[in-house]
């Protein structure tokens, strides 16, 4: 059975870089981004942790916590964080789950339960461990994106996703499509037009079902 939208994510311990973690306690009560790559020292995973450090002060002031996942050792993860350092010329100050045997992989239903590292792998062995968790801090799943090895993930993307989810999940709308910082929501249908006004003034009707309003501050 899948991940799906709501449900509690697997909570886990494990070795990272910077010691062994348990998974919900590390969330704690932060909002928090867990992204996989397939092996270390690999092109495009290096330029994605890279863009990952870059938005450091980004994830802090929005309150989460992000942690790198790849299935090699924690030697490895600190040997290619010297790469991804100097790549992006920024500090790649998260931790990275070493995650040799599988676990948090199969878990998280990005490998089956019956996957294994041949001797002499690739990174076309793990290839489907590249996806992206943003998890809420009830510990729920609230958004997931999978991409395949040869197209980079668009972390502005990841930080403009998690923005409108602390904008909807907080104060009761919706974002629409292409929604940044200071746009116009959306109000819920399951709202009155009565009940829009007294919550939230002002809104414009375009269709019945589609109703905007100033984002809440």
């Amino acid at each position: 059975m899948g991940l799906r939208i709501n449900d509690i994510v697997p909570n886990f311990t494990a070795n990272t870089d910077q010691g062994e973690i348990k998974f919900h306690d590390w969330i704690g009560d932060s909002w928090a981004i867990l992204f996989s790559h397939p092996k270390d020292f690999t092109p495009v995973c290096t330029t994605e942790f890279g863009a990952v450090s870059q938005l450091g002060a980004e994830w802090e002031k929005r309150g989460c916590k992000v942690i790198g996942l790849s299935v090699d050792s924690v030697e490895e993860h600190h040997g290619w964080k010297k790469d991804i350092e100097s790549y992006s010329s920024a500090k790649a100050g998260f931790p990275i789950i070493a995650d040799e045997d599988l676990a948090v992989s199969k878990a998280f239903d990005m490998l089956p339960s019956e996957a294994y590292l041949p001797d002499g792998r690739t990174a076309a062995d793990s290839a489907s461990v590249r996806s992206v968790f943003i998890i809420g801090p009830d510990k729920q799943l609230k958004l997931s994106m999978t991409y395949p090895m040869n197209v980079g993930r668009n972390f502005a993307e990841v930080l403009r996703a998690l923005d409108g989810l602390q904008m909807a999940n907080g104060n009761g709308v919706a974002t629409p499509a292409d929604w940044n910082i200071g746009d116009d929501v959306i109000i819920p249908t399951s709202v009155s037009d009565e009940d829009a006004k007294a919550k939230f003034g002002a809104f414009e009707t375009v269709f019945p079902y589609l109703r905007k309003t100033a984002a809440p501050k």
